[in-house]
Parts: C-alpha cells; structure tokens; sequence
C-alpha cells in the first residue's frame, strides 16, 4: 500500500463511525454466515457466483440426497419392501458419495446392512 494511505483510510473510517454511518447497514445485530470458511479464498468469489446462481457442487447435492433419504428411511415402516428399496438407494448414494471423495471404503454402516441383507438371503 501506498504509505499514509492505510492511515488516511482508517481516519476516514473512524470519521464515518463517529457520524453515524456504519449504523443502519443491512445485516446489523445479525450473526454472521461462516459457511463459506471452508471454501479456500481464492475461490470464495467462484463458490459464492455459483451458489447465487443455484448450482452446487456435486459432493452438497449427493450430501443432500443421502440426507433426505435418510429421512425417508426413518419414516419407513420397519421391515417393509420400501424400507429396503430405501436402505438400497441410501447404501448407494453412500457409494458414490465415498468414490467422489476418493475413499473406496464402505462405511460401517452400509457394511453391517450388506452383511444382515447376506445373513437373511442365506437363511
């Protein structure tokens, strides 16, 4: 920065306070949206245009699903074909979810469905 320069802008800034400028901006006495933290800087802008716009990265959008699913099989009766069409659709969202994120192993979960699924088959 070009030196006084910082200083000139921080008197003006504390001149704007002081006259009341900063009180009635949108957004004031509201928690702040962190939710963007995660996202690196240098592609806050990109993520923010993107998100404005509707779209999402395809890791949200197949986390939504699998959350949405899960709440599909909560409301399910249990032992009901639905339930385990159900349980089928969410062990795959999990699948892809875990191959997306580069993780080829299942999750313990799915592993303990598969395994009660093979024990009923064989019974």
């Amino acid at each position: 920065m070009i030196p006084g320069f910082e200083a000139l802008v921080e008197e003006r800034i504390k001149k704007a306070q002081k006259n009341g400028a900063f009180d009635n901006l949108d957004g004031t006495s509201k928690p702040l949206n962190f939710e963007d933290q995660h996202v690196p800087q240098e592609f806050r802008l990109a993520h923010k245009i993107l998100k404005n716009s509707g779209f999402l990265p395809p890791e949200v959008e197949l986390t939504k699903k699998i959350t949405q699913t899960e709440r599909l099989l909560e409301a399910a009766m249990i032992d009901s074909p639905e339930r385990l069409k159900i349980q089928k659709k969410l062990n795959y969202l999990f699948v892809k979810l875990n191959t997306m994120r580069g993780d080829r192993s299942c999750s313990s979960m799915m592993t303990d469905a598969y395994r009660n699924n093979i024990m009923k088959k064989i019974s």
